[in-house]
């Protein structure tokens, strides 16, 4: 596939990283609310009498404030810590995508963080990925972060393709 640059804008490209911020969102929110829930369970313990249930009373805010900030914080963490060890998250990974650097090399967990401290509060991710679309840049592979880190997104395989099969062994002699 593709590693240069490229001056039109894909959808394609576009759609592969939306499905693949979804994956990782699923495989982020499972560990992110078992840790919610224990840091609501210690602060806002559940009165004996009212029995216990999932989000005990914990105030409006830590639902709708706490929840998704420390859901960002767990995917900044996560997508920094695989997009420099194996080249992309899960879900990038399951969509043929790599994090690279413009210049085609390895990605630094400094640039790496960089590019993905946008994933901290969703609104905020979607202005990175509406400002990285709208916008021309020398990559339109690039979300706005993705430029400033000097990072880019690269098709490195189709997408769920399975493996090429063997050759056929040769003939006998």
């Amino acid at each position: 596939m593709a590693t240069g640059s490229s001056s039109e804008l894909d959808m394609n490209h576009w759609l592969y990283r939306f499905l693949a911020a979804l994956i990782d969102g699923i495989i982020i929110g499972i560990p992110g609310y078992i840790i919610y829930i224990v840091i609501v369970g210690i602060l806002w313990p559940v009165p004996a009498w009212a029995g216990w249930y999932w989000g005990g009373w914990a105030p409006w805010w830590a639902m709708w404030l706490l929840f998704p900030l420390l859901w960002g914080l767990i995917w900044v963490i996560y997508s920094a810590f695989l997009d420099t060890s194996w080249g992309a998250s899960v879900g990038k990974r399951v969509l043929g995508l790599q994090v690279q650097m413009v210049d085609g090399s390895k990605v630094l967990f400094g640039k790496a963080f960089i590019r993905n401290i946008s994933k901290i509060l969703w609104f905020v991710l979607l202005i990175d990925w509406i400002m990285g679309i709208a916008t021309p840049g020398p990559d339109r592979r690039q979300k706005y972060t993705d430029r400033m880190a000097g990072t880019t997104v690269v098709q490195v395989r189709q997408a769920f393709a399975s493996a090429a099969p063997p050759p056929p062994p040769p003939p006998p002699s």
